[in-house]
């Protein structure tokens, strides 16, 4: 028995918090962005609260402990074994993806990614003045898949860069091997630099589907990707802005380096507390955490059918807290403000390049009772069209 409560959230509302803010002064469930509304780990608390207890919060470098709990984590978890000269600290992961796209990519290049997808993959490279191409996924009837012939024919001289988001938000997927290696397969023939965002690879909920790193497919493979990580969704620890590069090809590292110079943020104190804290002390509430993840998925999934006509998730729900759901047949031209006045807050489908009005994602990361809340509120929201 889990000795961690899920069940009971601290109070957000009148805190900081970006999620609650929202809607402040309305009663709407925030289910939009992805923080969970559940306290982080107890040894990530009490590692904090040593920290704090020190007084000083100067300028800070990873400590070699630091360093050694990424690198254990990675060989344990995935059989990844990593350099520690490889890392490279980012005070966030969209700050990665833009780095990313200045580092491998010119203004008027273009880099490639699946759609719909987390936004910042279509955002970075626009903020730098590179072009965004997205190729839809396509459906075979089971689940989602990559439309090889679409994804061929998006390639032109101009395309420098693949964004890969492993596993996938929003859809929730968790790529097979096979699939990796023909994705890295096309990297290769078309030249492409690989970026790949695995920040949600600690969140499988499909224990059957192991996550794998891009990087362990082979050494080309590897010499080609960077890899994005964070503790930051899986520990839920997002505001203290720690995430890491993994990229284990000395030149695109320098070049990669040499993008961040002068304008990205250093990691704080706090932050490499929390981080190693996490990858070294926090796999007992992470294993807990899954296992009530999946126990609000499989909520959901039963509520949605029995309860929410003409709403239907299209695929397993095999990782994430991320719920990607098609509203398209209800017929609202805005579905995401249609919920809102009826107090559920989700996240617009179309901000992940879905067609207007066709999807919304609903986070999951909160106590069952708020989904039981929420799918009470969804019911009404169908009731009132």
């Amino acid at each position: 028995m889990s000795t961690f409560d899920f069940d009971h959230g601290p109070e957000r509302r009148g805190t900081d918090s970006q999620k609650w803010q929202k809607y402040a002064g309305r009663d709407v469930l925030p289910l939009w962005v992805a923080d969970m509304d559940f306290a982080s780990s107890p040894a990530i608390i009490e590692a904090l609260r040593r920290r704090v207890d020190h007084g000083v919060f100067g300028y800070a470098r990873p400590v070699q402990s630091t360093t050694d709990a990424i690198v254990e984590a990675m060989e344990q978890r995935y059989g990844w074994k990593i350099d520690p000269a490889w890392i490279v600290w980012l005070p966030g992961l969209v700050v990665g993806l833009n780095v990313v796209a200045q580092a491998f990519a010119q203004p008027g290049e273009e880099v490639l990614t699946l759609a719909p997808v987390y936004p910042p993959f279509m955002s970075a490279p626009k903020n730098s003045a590179r072009v965004s191409v997205s190729v839809p996924w396509a459906h075979d009837g089971q689940g989602w898949a990559i439309d090889w012939d679409a994804l061929e024919r998006a390639v032109t001289p101009k395309t420098k860069l693949f964004y890969l988001c492993n596993p996938h938000n929003p859809i929730a997927r968790v790529w097979r091997r096979a699939e990796l290696q023909r994705l890295a397969e096309f990297c290769e023939r078309h030249n492409l630099v690989l970026c790949s965002d695995e920040i949600h690879c600690d969140l499988i909920l499909d224990p059957a589907l192991p996550h794998i790193p891009t990087s362990v497919l082979s050494p080309e493979i590897a010499a080609r990707t960077l890899t994005l990580m964070a503790p930051s969704k899986t520990y839920n620890v997002p505001g203290l802005g720690t995430s890491i590069a993994i990229i284990p090809d000395a030149m695109r590292r320098a070049r990669f380096l040499r993008a961040t110079a002068g304008i990205v943020a250093e990691v704080t104190c706090l932050g490499f507390t929390a981080c190693e804290a996490a990858y070294r002390d926090g796999e007992p509430w992470r294993q807990a955490l899954l296992a009530y993840l999946r126990g609000n998925r499989d909520y959901l999934l039963d509520a949605i059918a029995r309860e929410l006509p003409g709403v239907r998730v299209e695929a397993p729900v095999e990782a994430t807290y991320l719920l990607w759901i098609n509203v398209s047949a209800l017929g609202l031209a805005n579905p995401t403000a249609h919920f809102e006045q009826h107090g559920v807050g989700l996240s617009d489908g179309a901000m992940f390049g879905a067609a207007k009005g066709s999807h919304v994602r609903l986070n999951f990361g909160c106590p069952r009772a708020t989904l039981v809340e929420a799918i009470r509120r969804m019911k009404a929201a169908l009731a009132a069209r």
